[in-house]
């Protein structure tokens, strides 16, 4: 079956689909995105991802592309006409197509907007779940900014290439002091010996990821502690148990740091506790 693309107005065919060549996003990266998934026909935590739309286009003063109830009705239709139950729906806004120059365009330019959806295969992240995944470090290089979830992602693309090079599936920024910051496109946490979860702190340095803050409420249900401070490479290679949070890949389970087995070199339960309750406790919004 075609896919079917959603640009600034239209429903294209994919193959088909196209920005003006002077859009602000394909020359300055001046844009932002969200990434939903898509599970058992329904969309997972939308609310929490418009908002965090909200906060980035703030934060960048970009203009919403059309009303939010709008936005909620045409990624509803994009997932609908793509026929995708299970996988991830994309949707990006840029400060629009102006004459290139650094400073802002003119007043009243409208926003451009794109939202794709695709499927995945459960059973392949499922199968993936159960033997854990390898991540390696790398030194923090990117702005200070990275709370916005800008288009902006070359070094996270550095990062992840490089990890695929070492035989890995993340990497992990690293402070110069030795602190996790978070993946190229994912959020970290370890599992103490008692079994608390650590995960750093969202305020500053880090993506508040959306399935991070859905943990806590997962957590909340199984009866689990979380912790948000810090924690060093050291700390972690030597964790009860290691894990990642995306909507990608929701809890996944990490059992070797720079080629270290962490613990006893597979998922454990805690981790694949939280992955199995999360579609429980996240919002599910039907997609048709």
């Amino acid at each position: 079956m075609s896919r079917i693309a959603y640009v600034n107005g239209q429903y294209v065919q994919h193959s088909e689909a196209g920005i003006h060549i002077e859009d602000r996003g394909y020359q300055f990266a001046d844009g932002v995105y969200e990434v939903c998934e898509i599970a058992r026909g329904n969309i997972m935590d939308m609310t929490r991802h418009l908002d965090r739309l909200n906060r980035s286009l703030t934060e960048l003063s970009i203009a919403w592309p059309m009303d939010r109830k709008a936005l909620v009705v045409v990624i509803r239709e994009v997932v609908r006409r793509n026929r995708v139950h299970h996988g991830l729906v994309y949707l990006q806004v840029t400060r629009g197509v102006a004459r290139r120059d650094h400073v802002f365009p003119a007043a009243g330019t409208p926003s451009s907007i794109v939202v794709t959806a695709k499927r995945t295969d459960p059973n392949t992240l499922a199968a993936r779940a159960a033997k854990g995944i390898k991540v390696i470090t790398v030194p923090e290089n990117r702005w200070e900014r990275v709370d916005i979830k800008s288009i902006g992602l070359l070094p996270n693309v550095l990062a992840r290439q490089q990890a695929k090079e070492q035989g890995a599936q993340e990497a992990w920024f690293i402070d110069p002091d030795g602190t996790v910051k978070e993946g190229a496109a994912t959020n970290a946490w370890i599992v103490t010996k008692d079994g608390t979860l650590v995960t750093r702190p969202a305020e500053s340095g880090i993506l508040r990821g959306i399935t991070r803050t859905t943990i806590f409420d997962v957590a909340k249900k199984l009866g689990l502690k979380i912790e948000e401070r810090g924690f060093s490479v050291d700390e972690a290679k030597k964790a009860k148990e290691v894990f990642m949070t995306a909507a990608t890949t929701v809890v996944m389970p990490i059992v070797a740091i720079d080629g270290e087995s962490v613990a006893n070199g597979h998922p454990g339960e805690t981790t694949l506790s939280l992955r199995e309750a999360f579609f429980d406790v996240a919002e599910r919004t039907p997609a048709c």
